[in-house]
């Protein structure tokens, strides 16, 4: 049996006009042994410094279950996570509330960390999140920029990593703006599609609704 990240729901609740909006991923994880966990995220566009929140849980209605909280931040050019005591949401497969010493004591915090490893890397959502963390920067045509064109191609640089995303006009470098990735997924949530696009791939689609085709 393979690992499943199956992805539930994504709530989104606006804040006053410094913090912005609030989101929190909900989600179910199956073991290729069938062990089971529940796991929700989020994060505060507009909070400094950005860190967000997670919680896993096990074992619901069962001796030894419970719930694991913890943050994740940027760390070394990529992101990890510590425990907190503070319970960020309550989740269908998890047990009571642990504290973060009550989590570093249980014997499956192995197996907590694996399951929040799989979820960074296989629930759209997260890596949605993860730009956030990193406040990964992209290149747009001023035409996106200014949201005058929807996106219509999509490429990540081989080189340097760099996002670029364009519309249905012709690209022209000189008029290039300077964005982050997170605020345009913040205004099409269809890239979540495509953020796993490798260095060196791009995606194109033929209109706003269309689904993306990798290219070639």
């Amino acid at each position: 049996m393979d690992i499943q990240v199956v992805e539930g729901t994504l709530v989104e609740v606006l804040r006053n006009a410094v913090t912005g909006m609030d989101r929190r991923a909900f989600g179910e994880f199956v073991g290729p042994q069938g062990e089971l966990a529940s796991y929700a995220f989020g994060w505060t566009t507009g909070a400094d410094p950005h860190v967000a929140r997670l919680s896993v849980g096990i074992g619901a209605g069962n001796p030894g279950g419970g719930t694991f909280h913890a943050v994740i931040f940027e760390h070394e050019d990529g992101h990890a996570f510590a425990l907190i005591d503070e319970p960020f949401a309550r989740v269908p497969q998890g047990g009571p509330d642990l504290t973060a010493n009550q989590a570093r004591a249980h014997e499956d915090l192995p197996f907590i960390w694996w399951v929040a490893d799989q979820v960074m890397q296989r629930d759209r959502r997260a890596w949605w999140m993860r730009h956030w963390l990193l406040s990964t920067t992209c290149v747009q045509t001023r035409e996106v920029f200014e949201r005058s064109e929807p996106i219509l191609w999509v490429s990540h640089d081989a080189d340097d990593g760099i996002w670029q995303l364009v519309g249905a006009s012709d690209a022209d470098p000189s008029t290039g703006k300077l964005g982050h990735l997170h605020h345009a997924i913040d205004e099409d949530q269809s890239l979540l599609d495509i953020l796993d696009l490798p260095r060196g791939a791009s995606a194109t689609r033929a209109a706003a609704g269309s689904p993306w085709q990798n290219d070639a």
